[in-house]
């Protein structure tokens, strides 16, 4: 397909010379096997209140003695700390705030509990400390110009290490506090412009941290004395990959790694620390993270994705068997820095595409079957009666087998008439799982044929899957976008010209270069908190997330006719589709500024544009009443523009 970008006389068919790129995705869907399942207690469509007042969950965190579980949750439309009784019960709240918290760690004698919070959604994080019995909140550092993250306790609770991240630098250091006299030391000094640092565990008294740089793609283990003096590297410092910590077993001897050293994919490891020796654990084309070790350290607790569905198991670093903890199919992943207690249960987050997200409890030792321990969703969000998702793949343009998450109602005919959503997601260092997605659920309920493609760029399909579109930002990545609005229409249930385009993000980003680079495809848009210059976003963005900018697509100098040719503003003159903008005014990634440009430009030109900027509000909307806002906005803009209500 070659599209032509009229104003422009420019062509999108450079893939079609192009090697296709390689992934584990295999194979394609024949859009004729996609069906609508016939279900006579299909849902009604599901109203945007009950979709944000079912509850969601930050983070998660056991008390040491295993009867208590610290949990952030939005019961309140905040995002605060409440404690729960880990045999069932009706949570207690331990702190009130508008802003979001987060990061928990629970001290080792069970009394308080650390978090993190950001103001406004500026992402400058100070750490906070609330009793576990309840009590007053007491902010640790009070720090404006510091961000500081990823609490961690020393096994006696005298020392808490913590990421320390000044306003100017892009990367983190390691930093540790004793915990009786609250003073500071910095034990890390990065020179690098481009990496940090982060605490993983202990070591005796010397903490365990990963290096990376900012873009994701080298990476390394350091021990890291408290006592002072240079940290030491733990693997390769040379290595051209990513290796990086999660767990250090109790008697500190073992390291759980995951690194793409070998296949380019990563797979779970453990590292032998006196030897420097790693043992592989079996492989499997998909991604693979070791994640925690058990209590009795003869197994670690492994995550494989799998196509964007991920599913826990424990393995036995003796014999390498492998079994699986019996959860639900769809999102399963261990909750928290430390999810395991000492008897052996695991927190788990789990969610699908038509059950929202809820805490659970897995025996390890598979004695007792995974029990809910939550009950976050409203009764209307029976799962029952919303639609399932599928795994679906189809060619790009250069013959790139891409992977999409689908969703396709109930009781549809095959008959060509139902509207369509591409959903692009964020990063673009990031993946779209199977999991339940508050947007995806509330378009299929109203009929509409919903896809969420894993595009080049994506995590989750090997290292060269996800650098095929440095430089190339919404170039190739958009191309493969535009196939699964072909792969809608080409199931026999959507009409081609009834085809939208949302996202957050770098979904926003991408939506807004869909509209404007092949503007026929598209018959709405909805961009949330979008990126639509980089040249302005360079110079206003956090310095961590300029140096992440520049590993995308380089020096606005240097490579200046890369950044005229990702930005959207070089072709959003073009749009024809209805654009619908959502912004939050406190975005320290997308300044409200590009929000209104964008908006300016195509008033200018006569275009249909809408904004809603919302108050307090950072880089995505974490106040609940806001987002039902954003959500019901975008649903009126889609019925009017695609069903013409």
């Amino acid at each position: 397909m070659r599209t032509k970008i009229p104003a422009l006389g420019l062509f999108l068919a450079a893939g079609a010379a192009q090697a296709a790129v390689p992934s584990p995705a295999t194979g394609v869907t024949d859009p004729a096997s996609v069906v609508s399942v016939q279900n006579p207690n299909a849902a009604p469509p599901v109203s945007a209140a009950d979709l944000y007042f079912t509850r969601g969950g930050l983070d998660a965190a056991w008390t040491p003695d295993g009867r208590s579980v610290v949990i952030s949750t939005n019961l309140t439309g905040r995002y605060n700390l409440w404690r729960m009784d880990a045999a069932g019960g009706w949570p207690v709240q331990l702190t009130v705030s508008d802003d979001r918290q987060s990061g928990l760690a629970v001290s080792p004698d069970g009394k308080w509990v650390v978090f993190q919070a950001d103001h406004g959604g500026d992402e400058m994080y100070d750490l906070y400390a609330v009793p576990v019995a309840g009590g007053d909140v007491v902010n640790l550092t009070q720090t404006p110009d510091i961000s500081e993250t990823e609490a961690l306790f020393s096994k006696d609770g005298a020392t808490l290490a913590f990421a320390a991240k000044r306003k100017a630098d892009a990367g983190a250091n390691v930093a540790a506090m004793g915990w009786a006299d609250r003073k500071v030391r910095v034990l890390t000094a990065e020179a690098a412009p481009d990496f940090t640092w982060s605490p993983v565990g202990w070591l005796g008294t010397d903490l365990v941290a990963n290096r990376r740089n900012v873009g994701r793609t080298l990476g390394g283990v350091w021990r890291v004395p408290l006592a002072g003096g240079a940290a030491v590297s733990l693997t390769d410092p040379k290595a051209k990959a990513m290796i990086q910590a999660s767990d250090v077993s109790a008697d500190g001897k073992l390291i759980a790694v995951s690194s793409d050293a070998k296949a380019g994919q990563f797979q779970a490891a453990v590292l032998e620390i006196a030897a420097g020796a790693y043992r592989w654990l079996a492989p499997t084309p998909w991604e693979q993270t070791a994640d925690a070790f058990t209590p009795d350290g003869r197994s670690v607790l492994v995550t494989t994705n799998a196509d964007g569905r991920t599913d826990l198991a424990v393995v036995d670093l003796a014999t390498g068997a492998s079994r699986g903890l019996g959860l639900p199919p769809g999102y399963n992943a261990a909750a928290g820095a430390h999810p395991m207690t000492a008897d052996g249960r695991l927190l788990v987050v789990h969610d699908a595409a038509n059950t929202p997200t809820d805490y659970w409890v897995a025996d390890l030792s598979g004695a007792a079957a995974p029990r809910k321990l939550t009950q976050f969703a409203l009764a209307s969000l029976d799962a029952s009666r919303l639609p399932s998702s599928q795994i679906v793949h189809y060619k790009s343009e250069d013959g790139t087998i891409i992977s999409a998450v689908m969703i396709t109602p109930f009781n549809l005919k095959r008959d060509g008439t139902a509207p369509g959503v591409v959903i692009p997601h964020g990063g673009p260092t990031g993946q779209t799982l199977d999991r339940f997605s508050r947007l995806g659920v509330a378009l299929a309920s109203r009929g509409y044929v919903v896809i969420l493609p894993n595009v080049r760029g994506s995590t989750g399909y090997g290292k060269a899957f996800q650098l095929a579109n440095h430089k190339d930002l919404g170039g190739m990545d958009l191309i493969d976008e535009v196939y699964g609005a072909k792969f809608l229409a080409a199931t026999g249930y959507v009409d081609a010209k009834r085809i939208g385009i949302t996202g957050g993000s770098y979904g926003g980003f991408m939506t807004l270069m869909a509209i404007g680079k092949t503007p026929d495809v598209w018959a709405a848009a909805v961009s949330q908190y979008g990126i639509i210059n980089w040249y302005e976003m360079l110079k206003h963005e956090d310095a961590a997330l300029q140096a992440y900018q520049r590993s995308l697509i380089g020096d606005p100098v240097k490579d200046k006719k890369v950044y005229d040719a990702v930005s959207p503003m070089t072709y959003i003159r073009n749009a024809k589709a209805p654009l619908l903008v959502l912004q939050g005014d406190n975005d320290i990634r997308v300044p409200r500024g590009q929000a209104e440009e964008v908006v300016a430009t195509l008033k200018s030109v006569g275009a249909a544009v809408e904004a809603k900027y919302y108050p307090a509000e950072g880089h995505g909307f974490v106040k609940r009443e806001n987002q039902i806002d954003a959500l019901q906005r975008t649903l009126d803009w889609l019925d009017a523009h695609l069903k013409g209500k």
